[in-house]
Protein backbone atom coordinates (compact mmCIF):
# COMPACT_ATOMS: atom_id res chain seq x y z
CA UNK A 1 0.00 0.00 0.00
CA UNK A 2 1.44 3.40 -0.94
CA UNK A 3 1.55 6.28 1.48
CA UNK A 4 1.36 9.98 0.75
CA UNK A 5 2.08 12.93 3.04
CA UNK A 6 -0.85 14.56 4.86
CA UNK A 7 -1.15 18.35 5.36
CA UNK A 8 0.94 18.13 8.51
CA UNK A 9 3.71 16.24 6.70
CA UNK A 10 3.00 12.84 8.21
CA UNK A 11 2.35 9.90 5.94
CA UNK A 12 -1.22 8.71 5.61
CA UNK A 13 -2.52 5.51 4.16
CA UNK A 14 -3.96 5.69 0.66
CA UNK A 15 -7.08 3.74 -0.25
CA UNK A 16 -6.51 0.08 -1.05
CA UNK A 17 -7.75 -1.63 -4.18
CA UNK A 18 -9.71 -4.86 -4.29
CA UNK A 19 -9.44 -7.53 -6.95
CA UNK A 20 -12.14 -5.56 -8.76
CA UNK A 21 -14.93 -6.97 -10.81
CA UNK A 22 -12.48 -7.49 -13.69
CA UNK A 23 -10.06 -9.99 -12.16
CA UNK A 24 -11.15 -12.56 -14.75
CA UNK A 25 -9.94 -10.56 -17.77
CA UNK A 26 -6.26 -10.84 -16.89
CA UNK A 27 -6.20 -14.08 -14.94
CA UNK A 28 -8.90 -16.35 -16.36
CA UNK A 29 -10.12 -14.86 -19.66
CA UNK A 30 -11.71 -18.17 -20.71
CA UNK A 31 -14.33 -17.64 -17.98
CA UNK A 32 -15.65 -14.59 -19.84
CA UNK A 33 -15.58 -16.19 -23.27
CA UNK A 34 -12.12 -15.06 -24.35
CA UNK A 35 -9.21 -17.19 -25.47
CA UNK A 36 -7.07 -18.48 -22.58
CA UNK A 37 -3.62 -16.98 -22.36
CA UNK A 38 -0.64 -19.15 -23.24
CA UNK A 39 0.50 -21.23 -20.25
CA UNK A 40 -2.39 -19.86 -18.20
CA UNK A 41 -3.32 -22.24 -15.35
CA UNK A 42 -6.87 -23.51 -15.51
CA UNK A 43 -9.23 -25.61 -13.43
CA UNK A 44 -7.54 -28.89 -14.37
CA UNK A 45 -4.15 -29.29 -12.70
CA UNK A 46 -4.16 -33.07 -13.11
CA UNK A 47 -6.49 -35.37 -15.02
CA UNK A 48 -4.95 -38.83 -14.63
CA UNK A 49 -6.72 -42.00 -13.49
CA UNK A 50 -6.44 -41.02 -9.81
CA UNK A 51 -7.68 -37.44 -10.30
CA UNK A 52 -10.13 -35.95 -7.83
CA UNK A 53 -12.73 -33.24 -8.33
CA UNK A 54 -13.41 -30.57 -5.73
CA UNK A 55 -16.50 -28.43 -6.09
CA UNK A 56 -18.17 -25.88 -3.89
CA UNK A 57 -19.55 -22.39 -3.40
CA UNK A 58 -18.06 -19.35 -1.69
CA UNK A 59 -20.69 -17.63 0.47
CA UNK A 60 -20.55 -14.03 1.65
CA UNK A 61 -21.61 -12.86 5.12
CA UNK A 62 -25.28 -12.73 4.09
CA UNK A 63 -25.17 -16.36 2.89
CA UNK A 64 -25.26 -15.38 -0.79
CA UNK A 65 -22.93 -17.01 -3.33
CA UNK A 66 -19.98 -14.90 -4.46
CA UNK A 67 -20.51 -15.23 -8.20
CA UNK A 68 -17.43 -13.43 -9.44
CA UNK A 69 -14.63 -14.96 -7.37
CA UNK A 70 -11.48 -16.60 -8.63
CA UNK A 71 -9.69 -19.32 -6.71
CA UNK A 72 -6.16 -20.64 -6.97
CA UNK A 73 -5.27 -24.04 -5.61
CA UNK A 74 -1.93 -25.68 -4.98
CA UNK A 75 -1.00 -29.04 -3.58
CA UNK A 76 1.76 -31.61 -3.49
CA UNK A 77 1.59 -34.53 -5.89
CA UNK A 78 0.27 -37.93 -4.76
CA UNK A 79 3.68 -38.80 -3.27
CA UNK A 80 3.81 -35.57 -1.24
CA UNK A 81 6.43 -33.95 -3.46
CA UNK A 82 6.38 -30.19 -3.98
CA UNK A 83 8.46 -27.84 -6.11
CA UNK A 84 8.39 -28.88 -9.75
CA UNK A 85 6.03 -31.75 -8.81
CA UNK A 86 3.44 -29.57 -7.05
CA UNK A 87 0.15 -29.03 -8.82
CA UNK A 88 -1.26 -25.52 -9.35
CA UNK A 89 -4.45 -24.35 -10.99
CA UNK A 90 -7.00 -21.57 -11.16
CA UNK A 91 -10.79 -21.70 -11.37
CA UNK A 92 -13.57 -19.14 -11.32
CA UNK A 93 -17.01 -19.27 -9.84
CA UNK A 94 -19.94 -19.59 -12.21
CA UNK A 95 -21.48 -16.15 -12.75
CA UNK A 96 -25.01 -17.58 -12.31
CA UNK A 97 -24.67 -20.15 -9.53
CA UNK A 98 -21.48 -19.24 -7.70
CA UNK A 99 -20.18 -22.83 -8.08
CA UNK A 100 -16.50 -23.55 -8.65
CA UNK A 101 -14.96 -26.85 -9.65
CA UNK A 102 -11.43 -28.06 -10.26
CA UNK A 103 -9.51 -31.29 -10.84
CA UNK A 104 -6.24 -32.29 -9.29
CA UNK A 105 -4.77 -35.28 -7.45
CA UNK A 106 -5.23 -35.99 -3.76
CA UNK A 107 -1.92 -34.83 -2.33
CA UNK A 108 0.33 -37.04 -0.29
CA UNK A 109 1.93 -35.99 3.00
CA UNK A 110 4.55 -33.30 2.43
CA UNK A 111 6.18 -34.05 5.76
CA UNK A 112 5.74 -36.60 8.53
CA UNK A 113 3.08 -35.39 10.95
CA UNK A 114 1.33 -33.03 8.52
CA UNK A 115 -2.03 -33.99 7.08
CA UNK A 116 -2.31 -33.91 3.27
CA UNK A 117 -3.90 -30.66 2.11
CA UNK A 118 -4.58 -28.37 -0.79
CA UNK A 119 -3.85 -24.68 -0.26
CA UNK A 120 -6.78 -22.60 -1.50
CA UNK A 121 -6.70 -18.86 -2.20
CA UNK A 122 -9.74 -16.67 -2.89
CA UNK A 123 -9.72 -13.44 -4.90
CA UNK A 124 -12.91 -11.38 -5.27
CA UNK A 125 -14.33 -7.87 -5.28
CA UNK A 126 -14.35 -6.40 -1.81
CA UNK A 127 -11.33 -8.44 -0.70
CA UNK A 128 -8.15 -6.36 -0.47
CA UNK A 129 -5.76 -9.27 -0.07
CA UNK A 130 -6.53 -12.80 -1.12
CA UNK A 131 -7.87 -15.10 1.57
CA UNK A 132 -5.83 -18.22 2.23
CA UNK A 133 -7.44 -21.38 3.53
CA UNK A 134 -6.77 -25.09 3.20
CA UNK A 135 -8.69 -28.14 2.11
CA UNK A 136 -8.21 -31.34 4.11
CA UNK A 137 -9.81 -34.72 3.42
CA UNK A 138 -12.22 -36.68 5.64
CA UNK A 139 -10.31 -39.94 5.27
CA UNK A 140 -7.32 -38.25 6.94
CA UNK A 141 -9.10 -37.31 10.20
CA UNK A 142 -6.47 -39.03 12.38
CA UNK A 143 -3.66 -37.10 10.66
CA UNK A 144 -5.71 -33.87 10.91
CA UNK A 145 -6.21 -34.44 14.64
CA UNK A 146 -2.44 -34.84 15.18
CA UNK A 147 -1.26 -32.14 12.74
CA UNK A 148 0.76 -29.64 14.84
CA UNK A 149 -0.33 -26.71 12.64
CA UNK A 150 -4.01 -27.57 13.13
CA UNK A 151 -3.76 -28.14 16.89
CA UNK A 152 -3.82 -24.35 17.22
CA UNK A 153 -7.27 -24.27 15.57
CA UNK A 154 -10.34 -25.02 17.71
CA UNK A 155 -11.99 -28.36 16.78
CA UNK A 156 -15.26 -26.69 15.65
CA UNK A 157 -13.34 -24.27 13.43
CA UNK A 158 -11.07 -27.07 12.20
CA UNK A 159 -14.16 -28.77 10.76
CA UNK A 160 -14.54 -25.85 8.30
CA UNK A 161 -11.32 -27.00 6.63
CA UNK A 162 -12.41 -30.58 5.89
CA UNK A 163 -14.04 -31.30 2.54
CA UNK A 164 -17.01 -33.66 2.38
CA UNK A 165 -16.90 -36.74 0.20
CA UNK A 166 -19.74 -36.59 -2.32
CA UNK A 167 -21.89 -39.70 -1.94
CA UNK A 168 -23.01 -41.22 -5.18
CA UNK A 169 -20.65 -39.01 -7.12
CA UNK A 170 -17.63 -39.96 -9.12
CA UNK A 171 -14.81 -41.69 -7.27
CA UNK A 172 -12.72 -38.98 -5.73
CA UNK A 173 -15.39 -36.25 -5.71
CA UNK A 174 -15.42 -33.79 -2.80
CA UNK A 175 -17.48 -30.78 -1.72
CA UNK A 176 -15.80 -27.78 -0.09
CA UNK A 177 -17.97 -24.75 0.63
CA UNK A 178 -16.40 -21.58 2.01
CA UNK A 179 -18.12 -19.10 4.35
CA UNK A 180 -16.44 -15.71 4.38
CA UNK A 181 -18.23 -14.64 7.59
CA UNK A 182 -20.77 -15.84 10.12
CA UNK A 183 -21.18 -18.68 12.59
CA UNK A 184 -19.55 -21.24 10.29
CA UNK A 185 -16.84 -18.92 8.97
CA UNK A 186 -14.10 -20.87 7.27
CA UNK A 187 -10.69 -20.64 8.93
CA UNK A 188 -8.33 -18.34 7.01
CA UNK A 189 -4.57 -18.31 7.54
CA UNK A 190 -2.36 -15.24 7.76
CA UNK A 191 0.41 -16.40 5.43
Amino acid sequence: MMREPSKDGRLKETPSQTAGPYVHIGTAPQSIGREPLANQPGPVAYDGPDAITIEGVIYDGAGEPVRDAMVEFWGADAQGRVGEHGLFGRATTDFKTGEFSFRTVKPGQMREGLAPRIDFLIFARGINLHLHTRIYFPEDRDLIHDDPELKRVAPKARATLIADRIDGGAKGAYRFDVNLQGDNETVFFDV
